[in-house]
């Protein structure tokens, strides 16, 4: 039986999930001192994910540690982590992930990237392999399906991907941490969503002593 499709985001109040930029990642000090932009990007992206950077799986899955917080929080990203089969995300994440993810990335999983450029398969320690498809989200979702089994397939994003699927009707759930946060300007999850087309049935919501979780099955409408 195939398993859901689904994503597991972060957002501001506002219905952010990225700064404007996450130039300030790679950026080198000189680059920070010609534009004070790229440490507010930064800092915006390090309190949106604030929830998540002490908990003791995150930690665990980087190599950063055996410690770190437990708890409601560290339970749901574990989860999260252990349903998904493979994982699917757009070029412009990938560019900047292969700049700034460990040797070992983070996903223990096939990635698909959806992508107009050709490249061979990239295996990296720990599991991972990226798989670059130029043909289109649909045939992304049917490779990674095939690698995840039973399992789930995630979206990881960014927004300007996951807006493609939900609006191609292939989401079967998601979940998103709502942040303290508000950041005025950014990528907005929901920006251009074909909501004629879109219905959402709550699942379930959890709020925690950091963020808020709230989980929503997709229909059609």
């Amino acid at each position: 039986m195939a398993g859901k499709v689904f994503f597991s985001v972060s957002m501001s109040l506002d219905g952010f999930t990225a700064p404007e930029s996450m130039d300030g990642i790679l950026a080198t000090p000189e680059q920070r001192e010609q534009d004070p932009r790229l440490d507010r990007w930064v800092a915006q992206w390090r309190e949106l994910h604030a929830w998540m950077l002490p908990l003791r799986f995150f930690r665990e899955n980087l190599h950063l540690g055996d410690d770190g917080e437990e708890g409601r929080d560290n339970d749901i990203a574990r989860q999260t982590y252990e349903r998904t089969g493979a994982g699917i995300m757009g070029k412009r994440m990938f560019d900047l992930g292969e700049r700034s993810w460990p040797e070992e990335p983070p996903f223990h999983t096939p990635v698909y990237v959806v992508t107009h450029q050709r490249r061979d398969p990239w295996k990296r320690p720990g599991g991972t392999t990226f798989h670059f498809i130029g043909d289109g989200i649909h045939r992304a979702l049917e490779q990674a399906r095939d690698a995840a089994g039973d399992r789930d397939v995630r979206i990881a994003g960014g927004a300007d991907t996951i807006l493609r699927f939900l609006n191609a009707g292939l989401i079967d759930e998601f979940t998103i941490a709502v942040s303290p946060v508000l950041f005025g300007a950014g990528s907005r999850l929901f920006d251009g969503i074909d909501a004629s087309r879109i219905a959402l049935e709550p699942v379930r919501s959890e709020p925690t002593a950091r963020v808020t979780h709230l989980t929503y099955a997709v229909r059609p409408r």
